[in-house]
């Protein structure tokens, strides 16, 4: 075993000539001049496209920077628009604040409007343009309760009707002032139908319930 040892150790590996070192050269050359021919070649072919895109890269990148600046410099301008109508409670300008804003924001602009100076024309465009639901169905509660004298019974259920599901955040209110119409008009059967649904409902508030239970 020794000895194998010590004659590998004596191999050496073979050594290239001079004309193959040269052959090699040649090779690595040749190579090299193949390759940078394609990478012109591709240049030449792609160039225009990849300078397109990575122009297209910049100008979408720096148009969201900017859309996000200018996005909070408009939440913030609104913030202080916003605080400056309510502190000099002035009703046109939180209607014009939620007519040229969106969402929630500018739904609690129209109805502090409202608050202000009592236009119910403000609650109607609430009513019917809000962005949210809250809003939207607390504007149609607000006009039942200024103008559900004027309604039939008919008239007031059909003009709550979306209200009166349990996607709304009013359902049990809307039933019970749809109920208590109905008996102010003389139509106990319909009443009932309403008394109903908050009495059979598990999950109806305890004093709305007991409302529906004494009016039963």
């Amino acid at each position: 075993m020794a000895n194998m040892l010590e004659r590998n150790k004596k191999v050496k590996a073979p050594q290239k000539s001079y004309e193959e070192h040269a052959q090699d050269a040649l090779y690595r050359e040749v190579w090299e001049d193949v390759n940078n021919e394609k990478t012109q070649q591709f240049i030449k072919k792609y160039g225009k496209i990849m300078i397109a895109v990575a122009l297209g890269i910049m100008i979408i990148v720096t148009g969201i920077q900017i859309g996000i600046r200018t996005h909070y410099a408009s939440k913030m301008a609104t913030a202080e628009n916003y605080e400056t109508a309510i502190a000099n409670t002035d009703a046109n300008a939180l209607a014009g604040i939620a007519r040229n804003t969106s969402g929630a924001t500018a739904d609690l602009a129209m109805f502090n409007a409202y608050l202000i100076d009592n236009d119910v024309a403000k609650l109607d465009e609430l009513a019917r343009d809000g962005e949210t639901r809250e809003f939207r169905d607390l504007a149609k509660m607000h006009i039942v309760g200024i103008r559900g004298d004027e309604m039939t019974a008919d008239e007031l259920e059909k003009y709550l009707g979306d209200v009166a599901t349990k996607s709304s955040p009013f359902y049990y209110t809307a039933c019970l002032t749809i109920a208590q119409k109905h008996i102010a008009s003389g139509n106990r059967d319909a009443a009932n139908k309403w008394l109903d649904k908050i009495i059979d409902d598990s999950n109806a508030p305890a004093a709305i319930r007991s409302d529906a239970e004494s009016l039963r």
